[in-house]
């Protein structure tokens, strides 16, 4: 007979003593077992004492978090966490340097836990941290892990930043370049600013005191005006070169650049031009000697989606037909096409042809172009590329315009309008406008490689518009369709991460309109030929087996198991759980881990688990608990996108964010699997097309050639007579 669903079978330590096997009561209060452990020690005062797990994070256990108790936990008998803090409180201000480095060792390593940082935050902990940081007296280790402790306490969202004092902020990010080695900057405004720039301060110092300074920034309107007061982004750039800060200074300036006031981000954005902030990325981080981590390629996707943003407000702007400057660009587009740059401008003559004109720039509106640029997006932005193609790359945009106005078979390509369809095209594929998925790592290092990434992005793809116009010899019917194309070009592209412009081209070239053809007929796997009901009947007799391959894909997949980050963490100290099924496909194991691993992790570190026969749905998206709870990081599309639980009995979930669209898919089809219900993802439908489209090729290829009628061949009559037998004689 199975144990009660209440009672849960641990092992509690003490250190000196031997273990106790216990069965724990769940129904009982948490200070009754308490107890019980106290007195098979014989140790009094069981109000003074704790249970932690021994495990992993070694949290403090109350009764919210009772319920995660498992069979075959280990846990420790401790001091309780009030008693812990107060302890802590103590040594750190006692004046024994030794004990005051131990004390705030240990703090750093507790302040994780949310039941002793609430314990320690109510002693005003948090002041008293704050004040030895404002000090100055502190040094190496022992500043190190009071900033760790700081940080990890503040993380809780007990406290709120608004109440950290200026003096604290500047003691993390004064400036100061006169201060030598022995320096330490203490001043009567602040004291955090002063490590992030002094020249031989520990790493793992700036590591805190960055991640803090970034802490404060997105956490609090107040203090993202006093960090900028403190903190440049220039000077923020001189920690680019070495490789321990570089995540950490990249995510500060990221965080400087988001709460910037709009009005305030293109200056920034200059700033970071004249400190040559993108080559000093590319050189040192992009093509430096080490391999770019999953916490870089975020933070650099984050500054490229910062950066294209600031090209909303153009694209959000119309243009005003009456604005005369606005007019004048139009005119120089005229101009640089058709004068020549000696040629006068502003003629009558000229005025009389610049209808002509303008309907050889291939604009909708002939008599009144601006019209064109009123429609947003893309607005004004369209008319910014156009007008930078014109005067950088002159010769190819005489040529594009030329030799589409010169022609007269009606397959000329308007050069104005698929400049502006164009521009719309690629604020969608680069989602200007839009802000940073958390979980999104997609930065292109090719944007990385000029100055004016954009301009010569669009540059390259207005080439290849015109290109592809030509081969597909299309007419202005066709519009539409060559933007298809196009679009398509561009995103499988973008897909292969080109690391130059030039790399760029290259690869665009190899993608022309008859490679396109090819690659959408191998991927529809000749479907027309697959309609005729044999055809059918086929697939539909050899669907089921496939499918059950698939099933059985799905599940080796949970089996093998796969690492999540948990949401809402601080993004430098990441933290990781792994989950993966049992061979038996009964139990799901689960347990933290200190960083992601290699490979596979074994069943023994997993100390968490759920039987299958517990669980009682998978939900995704909007409908997961996690999702429905608002986060200070603002939750977007993504993450929304890869987010799903498991609601297990009595009334407990699984929180997943996997990390990209195919775990995504894999693991809630695995689930469905598990539960007997149908497997819906898009990567099921697209493995169940090209499983079965080989499958039938396979089965067809002795009728190679040969017309599958669509009727089955009709029967053939009865002979006249069945006397007829064979003779063997």
């Amino acid at each position: 007979m199975p144990p009660p669903s209440d009672i849960v079978k641990v092992a509690i330590e003490w250190p000196g003593a031997n273990a106790q096997l216990m069965e724990i009561d769940q129904k009982k209060p948490l200070s009754s077992i308490i107890r019980e452990v106290c007195d098979g020690w014989s140790l009094s005062g069981s109000e003074q004492f704790a249970l932690r797990y021994a495990d992993g994070p070694q949290l403090y256990i109350t009764e919210q978090s009772r319920s995660e108790i498992k069979n075959g936990t280990i846990l420790r008998l401790a001091i309780s966490s009030a008693r812990a803090a107060r302890q802590l409180l103590d040594r750190i201000q006692s004046h024994g340097i030794d004990s005051r480095l131990e004390a705030l060792k240990e703090l750093a390593k507790l302040s994780a836990d949310p039941t002793f940082a609430t314990e320690f935050i109510s002693m005003e902990g948090i002041g008293t941290l704050a004040r030895l940081v404002e000090s100055g007296t502190h040094f190496g280790e022992m500043l190190a892990f009071t900033l760790t402790a700081f940080l990890e306490l503040m993380d809780h969202g007990i406290v709120s930043w608004d109440l950290i004092s200026l003096s604290f902020i500047k003691q993390v990010g004064k400036v100061s370049v006169e201060c030598n080695r022995d320096c330490i900057i203490c001043g009567s405004v602040g004291e955090i600013a002063g490590y992030v720039n002094q020249p031989m301060v520990d790493v793992s110092i700036l590591q805190r005191s960055l991640a803090i300074l970034e802490s404060m920034v997105l956490n609090s309107h107040s203090l993202y005006h006093r960090v900028a007061q403190e903190i440049t982004v220039g000077q923020l750039i001189g920690h680019l070169s070495n490789q321990e800060i570089q995540t950490y200074a990249i995510a500060l300036i990221n965080a400087l650049f988001l709460k910037a006031p709009e009005d305030r981000r293109q200056e920034m954005a200059s700033t970071l031009a004249q400190k040559h902030l993108r080559s000093i990325i590319l050189n040192h981080v992009i093509r430096g000697n080490r391999p770019i981590k999953a916490e870089m390629a975020h933070q650099l996707y984050v500054l490229q989606v910062l950066t294209f943003n600031l090209l909303e407000e153009r694209m959000m702007t119309k243009m005003d037909p009456s604005d005369q400057a606005q007019r004048d660009i139009i005119f120089e587009l005229r101009r640089i096409a058709f004068d020549g740059e000696n040629d006068p401008s502003g003629t009558e003559k000229r005025k009389a042809m610049y209808t002509k004109d303008y309907k050889m720039l291939g604009f909708t509106n002939h008599v009144n172009p601006a019209m064109d640029f009123t429609q947003t997006p893309p607005g004004m932005l369209a008319l910014d590329n156009m007008l930078y193609l014109a005067k950088l790359h002159q010769d190819t945009y005489i040529r594009i315009v030329l030799e589409n106005s010169s022609r007269e078979d009606k397959h000329e390509c308007p050069f104005g309008r698929c400049a502006i369809e164009l521009t719309r095209m690629l604020c969608e594929i680069l989602q200007v406008g839009e802000l940073p998925n958390e979980g999104c790592n997609d930065y292109h290092p090719m944007f990385f490689t000029h100055d004016r990434a954009w301009e010569e992005f669009f540059c390259v793809c207005i080439q290849l518009l015109n290109k592809t116009w030509k081969e597909m010899r299309a007419t202005a019917e066709d519009f539409n369709k060559v933007m298809q194309v196009v679009r398509e070009q561009i995103t499988r592209t973008l897909a292969m991460k080109p690391s130059s412009l030039d790399q760029l081209k290259g690869k665009l070239r190899g993608l022309s309109y008859s490679e396109i053809l090819r690659l959408r007929q191998s991927e529809r796997m000749s479907q027309d030929d697959f309609q005729s009901p044999p055809i059918i009947e086929l697939r539909e007799r050899i669907q089921p087996e496939i499918l059950e391959l698939i099933k059985q894909q799905r599940l080796n997949r949970l089996c093998e198991g796969s690492c999540f980050r948990k949401l809402g963490n601080r993004r430098r100290q990441e933290k990781f759980w792994f989950c993966r099924l049992s061979l038996n496909h009964k139990v799901l194991h689960y347990g933290d881990l200190d960083e992601s691993p290699q490979g596979e992790v074994p069943f023994e570190l997993l100390t968490d688990k759920i039987p299958v026969s517990d669980i009682k749905s998978v939900v995704t998206g909007k409908d997961c608990p996690h999702m429905k709870e608002k986060s200070a990081l603002k939750q977007n599309k993504e993450v929304l996108e890869q987010a799903f639980s498991i609601l297990y009995d009595p009334d407990e979930n699984l929180n997943f964010v996997a990390p990209n669209k195919y775990e995504y898919c894999i693991w809630t089809d695995g689930l469905c699997a598990l539960l007997g219900r149908e497997m819906g993802s898009d990567l099921t439908r697209s493995d169940l097309d090209t499983l079965i489209s080989m499958e039938m090729k396979l089965r067809l290829l002795d009728l190679e050639n040969i017309t599958i009628p669509e009727a089955p061949p009709p029967v053939p009559k009865e002979p006249s007579t069945y006397n007829f037998t064979y003779n063997y004689g």
